[in-house]
């Protein structure tokens, strides 16, 4: 599982290097400010929890599934999500059915983190 999770981290890890780069480089000059902040915060997060499972990742005692599994569909959910209400926002078509997908990732973040505190103890 270890090996897995290092993966995984690694990829959202990439990603948010490249989503990161986009935004400020190619997106910068297409979206509003406040578009643009969305966009950043998806990356943030992203970032902030591939760091996170790669952390788990080489410290497998405090590994689960269920953390796994959390952070890794919080990515999809929250990050993703945001990417896609962003970009099809900046395209005149939002999305708006991603909306209700964006907090449920927030919520999986929540879960594994208190997963993890629980495994702490």
């Amino acid at each position: 599982m270890e090996q897995q999770i290092i993966i995984t981290a690694a990829i959202f890890g990439a990603l948010s290097v490249i989503f990161g780069a986009f935004g400020a480089h190619t997106l910068k000059k297409m979206l509003k400010e406040e578009q643009l902040k969305s966009f950043e915060t998806g990356v943030k997060y992203q970032m902030y929890h591939a760091v996170v499972l790669l952390f788990l990742g080489f410290n497998p005692k405090y590994a689960t599934v269920l953390i796994y599994w959390c952070f890794t569909l919080g990515i999809l959910f929250f990050s993703f999500s945001i990417y896609g209400l962003v970009i099809s926002s900046a395209k005149g078509k939002k999305m708006k059915f991603l909306g209700p997908i964006t907090p449920l990732g927030g919520i999986l973040f929540v879960i594994g983190w208190i997963s993890l505190l629980i495994k702490a103890f």
